[in-house]
């Protein structure tokens, strides 16, 4: 496991990554990940999150009691404990409000996965969850029909949570379901969208299954 220390600054590395590339402005989003089974690092309350530094984390256990930090966590807590108590694979989420993912988010408009090969074999399904409000119990039983499995969640009217078995997994989804947000947006404005044949999908849904099954059983 990281050092406390180690982590912190993954964080702040992943968290001005998003700014950077305009996933998120102002105190918006959220980012965590265990430092081990019982304990959670994660990004505070209020604090911009393209200014962040090591020092600003907040550690609490898996049940929400704060252990260290001096900021307030995350209103999101709630979202990340109830990830990390129902998937013991996950080792990391990552929550931003992405323009593109956003925006299907808003209109109500699942994200297709049928489109690309690349996102059907590296992420799989993008299911749109239920409303709920920001912050509240809410947001987990929203999550609840499809967090078993998965590894992106479109939260509608609000944004885009990731998870991975690493800080750095859990990025690259965000970055990857962003960037194909923004290609289904193009092509919904030229007018068509091209699916996948049925039996190419299906082989490539095959495919990751054995990708997961392979990297669930590493040591």
């Amino acid at each position: 496991m990281a050092s406390p220390f180690s982590l912190g600054k993954a964080i702040v590395n992943t968290a001005r990554q998003l700014y950077e590339r305009g996933m998120l402005v102002g105190t918006e989003g959220n980012i965590s990940a265990r430092l081990d089974d019982n304990r959670i690092m994660i990004t505070p309350s209020g604090l911009a999150k393209g200014g962040l530094s090591p020092e600003d984390m907040v550690i609490v256990d898996i049940n929400g009691k704060q252990l260290q930090g001096r900021n307030q966590p995350s209103s999101e807590l709630l979202m990340h404990l109830y990830v990390y108590k129902t998937r013991p694979d996950v080792g990391a989420c990552v929550h931003s409000h992405p323009p593109y993912t956003t925006a299907f988010a808003v209109a109500g408009i699942p994200l297709a996965e049928d489109v690309l090969p690349e996102v059907v074999l590296f992420i799989g399904s993008i299911p749109l969850t239920d409303y709920a409000m920001p912050g509240t119990d809410a947001v987990p039983e929203s999550l609840a029909p499809y967090a078993e499995t998965g590894s992106a969640f479109v939260l509608r009217n609000h944004g885009l949570l990731t998870v991975g078995c690493t800080l750095e997994e859990a990025f690259n989804c965000h970055e990857t379901v962003e960037h194909y947000a923004h290609i289904l947006f193009l092509a919904r404005q030229l007018g068509n969208i091209e699916t996948i044949p049925p039996d190419d999908f299906r082989r490539l849904e095959e495919m990751r299954r054995k990708f997961e099954k392979t990297w669930s059983n590493k040591p």
